[in-house]
């Protein structure tokens, strides 16, 4: 069981309580569904990631996909998309960067 974090929500603080550490999630590609239910396909260059989140409460540990607002050419598709992440870029948890 997993889901999304939106970026503005773990800067605002409400992901806190579950001491979240930022993460890199390797993948070749995504794929998002529009409002009529059609698969879109995206790759992702060499280096980069999807950057995740590792949420831990008690002894669970989950990982969420970090998202934020769609570039408009893809609000058509949908309103959070998944937050691309270049190999080398540091993270700092307090302001949750990679």
């Amino acid at each position: 069981m997993t889901g999304w974090a939106r970026l503005d929500s773990i800067y605002a603080g409400r992901w806190d309580k579950y001491f979240p550490k930022p993460v890199k999630i390797p993948v070749l590609s995504f794929m998002e569904k529009d409002l009529e239910g059609v698969s879109h396909w995206y790759d992702l260059q060499k280096g980069q990631y999807i950057q995740g989140l590792i949420a831990k409460e008690g002894n669970e540990r989950r990982v969420y996909v970090v998202t934020i607002e769609p570039e408009l050419e893809d609000a058509h598709i949908h309103s959070r998309w998944p937050r691309i992440v270049q190999k080398g870029e540091r993270s700092r948890i307090h302001q949750f960067n990679m």
